[in-house]
């Protein structure tokens, strides 16, 4: 039909109470809170000398205690009948349509969705009210984009959709059973605690700092792109049902977590050994 639109939002499916947005929104404070205690309980052991090993064990199992126990109580918390009961969806088939040429000019949202394009439709113009047009006979529309874009750095964005992507993958392990979630989480506090020689590497403990949040969020990415399912499709192709693929993620993390505490072992024995012979 000619139309140059944008898909810039779809209306909610499925229906929400303040409860399970509330929830949702612990479940991503969540995942924030664990990373940046990690780093910062990782950067105080630094600083301090702290025997690299026992930084390693004592932050893992408390962290993976930490986490557990939140993770029960929200699990709990979603069972409370004000966030399972029914209530009415947020709202039916719509689509607010634009295109890329200016930020601040009409948007267009049509309330019967793609079906009806000449159907009903709210026109948002910045500065007036919402315009409703019970049809149109015309298809030629030249649509800028919507005027209420979010502005969010996408550096922070992506860390914020990384984060809840991490805790939802992890709280789906959570529902599979606990042997599922001990091992993923497991796996992945194990790897964030072994980062610990990242943040060795300066004298001044904000460079330090950085380094290591820097690398939190390279393991972030990776879970993020391991979890998707084009990877995990290509994993299980890979394994040939030599290893289940849920367990493909988890033993990554792990080995990787052991391969880094090696390196810094070794690290460690070569200085001790220079030291030494001086």
């Amino acid at each position: 039909m000619g139309l140059r639109v944008q898909w810039a939002q779809n209306l909610p499916p499925k229906p929400e109470t303040s409860l399970t947005l509330l929830i949702a929104a612990a479940h991503w404070a969540l995942s924030l809170t664990m990373h940046i205690t990690i780093l910062l309980s990782l950067s105080y052991g630094a600083r301090r000398k702290y025997f690299a090993p026992m930084v390693v064990i004592s932050v893992t199992v408390l962290s993976l205690i930490f986490h557990f126990g939140v993770s029960s109580a929200l699990y709990q918390w979603k069972n409370v009948p004000s966030a399972v009961a029914s209530v009415k969806q947020a709202g039916e088939s719509g689509l607010i349509l634009s295109n890329n040429l200016n930020r601040n000019e009409t948007a267009v949202i049509l309330l019967k969705g793609p079906a009806e394009p000449l159907g009903p439709r709210v026109t948002a113009i910045p500065g007036q009210p919402l315009q409703y047009i019970e049809s149109t006979s015309s298809a030629n529309l030249d649509l800028p984009p919507i005027p209420f874009g979010d502005d969010t750095p996408w550096f922070l964005k992506s860390v914020s959709i990384d984060l809840k992507l991490s805790e939802a993958q992890i709280f789906k392990r959570y529902m599979e059973g606990q042997h599922s979630y001990f091992i993923y989480t497991g796996a992945l506090i194990f790897l964030m605690s072994s980062l610990g020689f990242a943040i060795k590497f300066s004298v001044w403990p904000l460079a330090d700092l950085f380094l290591g949040a820097l690398a939190f969020r390279g393991i972030l990415a990776a879970e993020t792109f391991l979890n998707t399912p084009e990877m995990q499709e290509i994993i299980g192709s890979f394994l040939d049902n030599k290893l289940p693929v849920s367990m493909a993620v988890p033993t990554v993390f792990f080995a990787f977590g052991l391969l880094v505490n090696v390196y810094a072992i070794l690290v460690f024995i070569i200085k001790r050994r220079n030291t030494d012979d001086l």
